[in-house]
């Protein structure tokens, strides 16, 4: 028998202009594909210019300048259209797609196909819903009470996989797929029975059950900020911004 994390997956990654899914656009993704551990991974890229201004701090992350994306980077409308068509070909293919901190760059993508195609990500996928695997959701679900930062990178380090190039979208998108399949062999004896669509609905809860710990935390530490429940996905504004 093979279990969902020795079988086919996908993995999604954005880099962007920010950090504020309502406001901040793409300007790089990656679809990873992989039949199996090991095996090579297919990967289509886009390189976006997304018609703002890149913000230096957001250049010094992920490498990508104004000028680069204005000579280099295509439309938004069209690839957004094109990473939507392909995230519903995974998903009508039974594909589990892998995200990392999904309600970011999901979110994300659902505002600019409002932004830029009068669309949504939830209409895409009415017919063939998403079977996401959150690696960060996972991993704090279920090794709770390890210390420590949990970044893609601390993963990455934790479950010995290894991160060519952080924050280049398609080294980020393969190394969280294989953090995805490290963690599924580290608690073999808790997820192997689940299916994709149980481990979907699962997260759901221990997603809203972290962000509640957190909103806690913050409120004990005097902070004003505030955790969104949602996963995988934000629920859309009136309008995009």
């Amino acid at each position: 028998m093979t279990y969902w994390y020795e079988g086919p997956l996908a993995a999604f990654d954005t880099e962007t202009t920010g950090v504020d899914v309502e406001t901040d656009r793409i300007v790089s993704a990656a679809l990873v594909v992989q039949d199996a551990p090991g095996a090579r991974p297919r990967v289509s890229r886009w390189l976006v210019n997304p018609g703002v201004p890149v913000p230096a701090g957001a250049t010094e992350v992920h490498g990508l300048t104004d000028d680069h994306l204005q000579r280099n980077g295509r439309w938004p409308a069209p690839v957004m259209f094109e990473i939507a068509q392909l995230l519903t070909e995974q998903a009508a293919a039974g594909r589990p797609l892998v995200v990392m901190n999904a309600p970011f760059d999901l979110t994300l993508l659902d505002r600019e196909l409002r932004r830029h195609r009068a669309s949504s990500l939830g209409h895409w996928l009415d017919a063939t819903p998403l079977r996401v695997l959150d690696p960060r959701v996972l991993d704090k679900q279920l090794d709770r009470y390890r210390k420590g930062r949990r970044t893609l990178t601390d993963l990455c380090a934790h479950y010995d996989v290894t991160l060519a190039e952080a924050h280049d979208a398609a080294a980020d998108a393969l190394a969280a797929l294989e953090v995805v399949r490290a963690v599924g062999r580290r608690f073999a004896a808790r997820l192997e029975r689940l299916s994709p669509a149980e481990l979907h609905a699962l997260q759901t809860s221990w997603h809203a059950a972290q962000a509640r710990g957190l909103q806690a935390w913050f409120a004990r530490s005097g902070s004003p900020e505030t955790v969104d429940t949602s996963w995988p996905l934000r629920p859309g504004m009136p309008a995009a911004a």
